[in-house]
């Protein structure tokens, strides 16, 4: 083979190299995200969630997208079913296709199955609900939350030690400040949600879950447990509470047992 064929195959397979890398780079980005796309679908949208609690919202909101679609695949078969053997013929002498009247048995299916769907939402809706709600007191750690125009203020209860964090509200000289409330994954806690103004919303969306903080409302509690997995994740006031409603962010930082020791031990020595 002349020098000059084997210099032009060379130069070939460098130039097939780097598409050949390029393509592999795209098929994985394609599967990566069809991952990720199905994984969102298989949630129905909602985000991921960090406790057992949330596991529970996920399974109803699944169960629920399952028989509202389920009846609507009925209906609009009913309705295509309809349209298709009952539409008048070409060459009939009748204005209207034959008309159902009075027939018990139809009438009675209509009447039972949308009140035995009904029942059965009912019956699973209050199950979780009264689950969510449980209160056990067993809790390791206990957080005060209280909210206000237009931040927050975290106080943990945690082996006898009190460590608080307070947000920076907006103003027309500062930025606003957003909180981090500091949590041990694997854990057990128990939210008291307080208002001295307004009602506002104390919302964590990797926890499915978001409940009204109101005024004058002392024994507004609940409970997670088993947060998952460490990380951090965003939360915010979900109901319009004033002009910089938009700016009450927090975070919430989930971190290993022994980290979350040595921050609740930090935090006490420098309140000292």
């Amino acid at each position: 083979m002349s020098p000059t064929r084997r210099a032009t195959r060379r130069s070939l397979a460098r130039r097939r190299v780097p598409r050949a890398a390029v393509l592999a780079l795209l098929l994985a980005s394609a599967t990566a995200c069809s991952n990720e796309v199905a994984a969102e679908w298989s949630r129905g949208g909602m985000p991921e969630s960090v406790t057992r609690q949330g596991d529970i919202v996920q399974s109803l909101w699944n169960g629920s997208w399952i028989a509202a679609l389920g009846t609507g695949a009925v209906v609009i078969g009913l309705i295509v079913w309809a349209c298709i053997f009952h539409r008048k013929k070409k060459h009939s002498d009748q204005e209207l296709p034959p008309q159902v009247r009075y027939n018990l048995p139809i009438e009675i299916l209509y009447t039972m199955v949308p009140v035995i769907m009904v029942a059965v939402f009912f019956y699973f809706t209050a199950r979780d609900q009264n689950e969510l709600g449980k209160i056990t007191g067993t809790a390791a750690v206990k957080v005060r939350v209280d909210a206000f125009q237009w931040s927050w203020r975290f106080t943990t209860d945690y082996n006898n030690q009190k460590v608080s964090v307070i947000g920076r509200p907006a103003s027309s000289y500062q930025a606003p400040e957003a909180p981090e409330l500091v949590l041990p994954v694997g854990s057990k806690v128990e939210f008291d949600l307080r208002s001295p103004d307004v009602i506002h919303s104390f919302w964590i969306p990797a926890f499915l879950f978001k409940r009204d903080v109101i005024p004058g409302v002392e024994n507004n509690r609940f409970e997670v447990d088993t947060l998952t997995e460490t990380g951090v994740h965003a939360g915010r006031c979900a109901e319009l509470c004033g002009y910089d409603h938009s700016r009450m962010l927090f975070r919430v930082k989930l971190v290993e047992k022994a980290e979350f020791d040595r921050y609740i031990a930090e935090q006490a020595r420098s309140t000292q």
